[in-house]
């Protein structure tokens, strides 16, 4: 799904990004409501970004908040494993540096890829064609995975997200 954020783009630079695990819901722009066998997941495009928020049938949740949080000391992580209740999280995150004509090329594939997909959404901000928000979600193995993309036309920056939810596994001895 493709939609047009009818906002003012604030988060303006890649290095203002914040990571924040187990945040409230916050007023969202757009929302993908999806069920992926027995968990209920919804993609959320904020002002500032995005959230996932995560809930399984057996009554585990998780929230996920990557966006410009005023106040928030946590910066971007490059990477995070945690334990959440009985699921096992991850999160891994990179900055892509692209010239105009690569970053262009790039938002219109990734924009083509996530407004085609049944559990894809992408908000593109008013201003340029190339400032967006886009998020990606499946159910693969037993596990829930998203991918999503920040870009930043001004700086030919590209955020890669992509965060990995899953019940712990154990492994016998």
């Amino acid at each position: 799904m493709l939609t047009i954020l009818n906002t003012t783009y604030t988060d303006t630079r890649a290095a203002d990004l914040a990571w924040a695990l187990g945040r409230e819901p916050l007023p969202a722009l757009a929302a993908l409501d999806l069920e992926l066998a027995g968990a209920k997941l919804q993609l959320r495009l904020l002002g500032a970004s995005h959230q996932v928020l995560l809930e399984e049938e057996r009554g585990g949740h998780c929230s996920e908040t990557v966006a410009c949080i005023p106040g928030s000391s946590t910066p971007l992580p490059l990477g995070v494993a945690k334990r959440v209740g009985d699921w096992e999280y991850e999160f891994a995150a990179r900055v892509e540096v692209l010239s105009p004509g690569s970053f262009a090329g790039r938002a219109q594939e990734l924009l083509a890829l996530v407004s085609d997909h049944p559990h894809g959404l992408a908000g593109v901000f008013p201003g340029s064609p190339h400032a967006f928000t886009a998020m990606l979600a499946q159910r693969y193995e037993g596990q829930v995975h998203w991918r999503t993309w920040h870009a930043y036309p001004q700086d030919g920056q590209l955020v890669a997200t992509r965060t990995r939810v899953g019940v712990r596994v154990s492994v016998p001895l």
